[in-house]
């Protein structure tokens, strides 16, 4: 068995250079890489391919990385709570590819299983689809969407063990187990991190197969990124 723990996010990213492709696991700031985020800026590493699902808030997140300009591409599919991405994009200082959701984490999907492609009804007949082939299935049109090739892949989780497998809690479970299937070395940070034998095999949603690295992390915020309350 491979020695995949390491003592925190700064020894997980070490090797992480300029022009790297990452993924980044998490819906809005919920399970969000907040160490791993931190130890890249502290890193300096610059000219880097972000894929995620949101591009942060101003001041967390990939909020951060966007701050420092350590990020020359976004690829995304909600970006609208981050103020200094809008600048960027709209002064021509970031690259910015937007993707319908769902063909986001397909495509994250399809690099886990191997799969060079997809096909997909979302964006025909949008901008989304200019320059890309198309195809006709029983009628319909459809889009195809290239597999990710990302250099790393770096999750969060809420708890795993020293194998490398992973439990993600409530709505954390969501982009972060496909991106961890996807990236050529996967880093996971846990709230919590057990030795091997003691996660309950029913419930670990990514196997440690996928997982080169793994630390247990530690002061997370959790910010909400939009506090919404009803009045009866």
């Amino acid at each position: 068995m491979l020695h995949k723990v390491v003592e925190n996010a700064s020894e997980a990213i070490k090797d992480i250079a300029d022009g790297a492709v990452i993924m980044l696991g998490g819906f809005g700031l919920c399970g969000i890489p907040e160490n791993s985020i931190t130890a890249l800026v502290n890193k300096g590493v610059k000219n880097l391919t972000c894929i995620s699902n949101n591009a942060g808030v101003d001041g967390f997140g990939i909020g951060l990385l966007l701050n420092t300009h350590q990020v020359k591409k976004m690829v995304s599919s909600y970006v609208g709570e981050n103020a200094e991405f809008e600048r960027q994009l709209l002064s021509g200082e970031l690259e910015v590819e937007l993707i319908p959701q769902g063909t986001l984490a397909t495509r994250c999907m399809a690099a886990g299983y191997g799969m060079p492609a997809i096909y997909t009804p979302a964006g025909i007949g949008t901008e989304v689809a200019i320059g890309k082939e198309t195809r006709d299935f029983d009628g319909q049109t459809y889009l195809l969407e290239h597999a990710f090739k990302s250099d790393f892949a770096i999750v969060k989780a809420w708890k795993g063990d020293t194998h490398g497998n992973l439990i993600f809690r409530a709505t954390s479970r969501n982009f972060n187990p496909l991106m961890a299937m996807a990236g050529k070395i996967t880093i996971a940070e846990v709230e919590e991190l057990v030795p091997a034998g003691e996660l309950d095999p029913d419930m670990i949603h990514t196997p440690g197969i996928y997982v080169n690295r793994i630390f247990k992390g530690k002061n997370y915020e959790k910010r909400i990124e939009q506090i919404t309350t009803r009045v009866k």
